[in-house]
């Protein structure tokens, strides 16, 4: 995989010569051209890009670029109707990376030639089934940032490890300059002592240099400590990567290769699974005790990887079987403990029904009759908010914290509020936030408020500038859902409201809120459409205007609004994405901005 042919590469580095011939674009995907268009155009008004013939060359250049990409979509006969909105969005996407990084000074207008190109290399090579790994070494890392990062590119068969190789080369150019010094001074003393420090301080990095082949690497091989033999022995093997998630415990002797090489040898076992939870567990227990294992990234990623992989894609697909036997037989066998971690590592992946009416009830299954907080034990808490704040999104958390004692469930909801201003992140404060909106148990959320009051009471008198910002916002932010406070959130913190949503900010132009739909042809679709329209069929202060494509539901009295909804047209046919077209542009037409958008379909689309 890591030998892939960067032909591509070598045939877009030169300068385009002259433009692609832009096929026909269909009205569909108008839209998508236009806001790559107006992406570039906003980019083409920044610093650097001056029409006094300095940077003419530049700009055209740019231009050339865009529309050959551009044109390569619409007219690549491979690419069927879903795979070019795909790129498109990709190349918007690209686009707006560039601006960000440009903002924060990491890139220049003048490498903006080099990311397209290496977009369009990464497009061309995906399409035709080869990896981007070999394009990621060969570029920037900003550069190769946007392109990992890229909704476009979430597919490829090379992205996991792209992803490794480029949080491996920024930790080398912002954070670890050992490497670029060995590099050139593998004669002194002292190099064979810093591979030893580098192995310990970042050893993700020490397994990329150590599988180069070049004499770095085989100073590398040659040293005698026994981690950095571990890591260059994983790092000659093909299936080296599969082995670092248990450095550490290969290190400690806890493991061997050996021993675990049947479960690597078919890395797609539930044994290789089992060992990744069990590993995670163990260095969570010892994260408690602010021990850090080594490879703790890379073994969290290749857990949610597997996890995604492996079971949430399989019962997301299924979502259509009423049976639950069939649609979750992927999960019989698994012990609470990897059903646990099945939820916190694919929360962005999992439906709602793929929690609620599989993982979750299982996860309780297969506590045997203990106690619920048994179960935040046996994986010493580790994403402990994360799970509590998805039983609060999906209505369980009641369920949860009533299969524990009532002394434990105040233990473990004030240790909820505790200690968010000690992490390195706010994403267990935002999953605080977030689970506090849906906890409906009003002697729940006043214990939550008290804790929180009491914390940032703390704070300021240990003068924790961090804590008092963190606990000032969930203070103000919780208080506000009370409406009996009347907390004007806007005049405390500059925001708008949370958990509320006033009319006069929702009104546009003509003082009218104008809500859009999306509907797909599918079969729920179908059904639901039905359902919504049916709300408002015969209640007069309603009035339903149906159009070819489309339909408007427009209030009579009371607060102007108008619900705009696509129909849901054979998505065989494409006409559901016709429907929504048509709808989209009648509304720009008529200047008819929406304040609430609707996505009235599964997540993949």
């Amino acid at each position: 995989m890591l030998l892939i042919c960067v032909s591509w590469v070598l045939i877009i580095s030169v300068c385009a010569q002259q433009e692609l011939t832009m096929p026909a674009i269909p009205p569909a995907r108008v839209l998508h051209h236009e806001s790559i268009v107006g992406s570039l155009n906003t980019i083409l008004t920044l610093p650097g890009f001056r029409d006094d013939g300095s940077n003419v060359a530049l700009t055209t250049n740019i231009r050339t670029l865009i529309t050959d990409m551009r044109a390569f979509i619409e007219g690549n006969d491979q690419l069927d109707n879903g795979a070019r909105f795909k790129w498109l969005r990709g190349m918007n996407e690209m686009l707006i990376g560039f601006m960000y990084y440009h903002k924060s000074g990491k890139l220049s207008v003048a490498s903006l030639p080099d990311l397209l190109k290496a977009f369009d290399a990464a497009m061309k090579l995906d399409i035709n089934g080869g990896s981007i790994v070999s394009l990621v070494k060969n570029y920037d890392v900003a550069i190769v940032k946007i392109l990992v990062d890229n909704y476009a590119l979430q597919s490829n068969e090379g992205i996991k490890i792209a992803k490794e190789i480029v949080a491996s080369k920024d930790k080398r150019e912002e954070r670890d300059d050992i490497f670029s010094y060995l590099s050139n001074h593998l004669k002194d003393p002292s190099a064979d002592s810093l591979i030893i420090v580098a192995a310990f301080r970042n050893p993700d990095a020490l397994y990329n240099y150590a599988a180069v082949g070049d004499n770095l690497s085989r100073k590398i091989r040659a040293s005698a400590h026994p981690l950095v033999k571990t890591i260059a022995e994983m790092a000659g093997m093909k299936t080296g990567r599969m082995y670092f998630p248990f450095l550490d415990q290969i290190y400690r002797g806890e493991l061997t290769m050996e021993t675990i090489k049947p479960l690597v040898e078919n890395e797609n076992s539930r044994g290789y699974f089992s060992l990744l939870v069990k590993t995670r567990i163990s260095y969570a227990g010892r994260i408690q005790n602010s021990d850090t294992p080594m490879a703790l990234q890379a073994l969290t990623s290749k857990l949610q990887a597997k996890a995604v992989d492996m079971f949430i894609n399989e019962i997301n697909a299924l979502h259509n079987e009423r049976d639950l036997s069939v649609r979750f037989r992927r999960l019989e066998g698994l012990s609470a403990q990897e059903l646990y971690y099945l939820a916190v590592m694919g929360e962005d992946e999992m439906y709602t029904s793929s929690f609620v009416s599989g993982v979750y009830p299982r996860i309780m299954k297969n506590l045997h009759g203990k106690k619920s907080d048994k179960l935040m034990q046996m994986v010493h808490k580790d994403y402990y908010r994360k799970f509590i704040k998805m039983c609060a999104a999906y209505n369980t958390l009641d369920h949860f914290l009533k299969k524990m004692d009532d002394s434990t469930k105040e233990v473990l909801m004030t240790a909820f509020v505790n200690g968010l201003e000690k992490t390195g992140s706010l994403e267990d404060a935002v999953d605080v936030a977030d689970a506090y909106g849906s906890i409906y148990d009003k002697d729940l959320r006043k214990l939550v408020l008290d804790q929180v009051q009491w914390k940032l009471n703390e704070t300021q008198s240990l003068h924790n500038r961090r804590g008092q910002n963190i606990y000032h916002l969930l203070n103000t932010i919780f208080q506000s859902m009370d409406t009996s406070r009347k907390i004007d959130i806007t005049t405390e913190l500059g925001i708008n409201p949370v958990y509320t949503m006033p009319n006069a900010l929702l009104k546009g132009t003509e003082k009218r809120i104008v809500i859009q739909q999306f509907f797909y042809g599918d079969k729920d679709g179908q059904t639901y459409f039905n359902i919504f329209l049916g709300q408002f069929q015969g209640n007069a202060n309603w009035k339903i205007i149906r159009k070819a494509n489309w339909v408007e539901v427009r209030s009579v009295k009371g607060t102007p609004v108008s619900i705009f909804s696509s129909l849901p047209l054979d998505e065989k046919k494409d006409l559901d994405a016709r429907s929504q077209d048509s709808l989209i542009q009648y509304l720009a037409n008529n200047e008819l901005q929406p304040s609430i958008i609707i996505h009235r379909g599964h997540s993949y689309y």
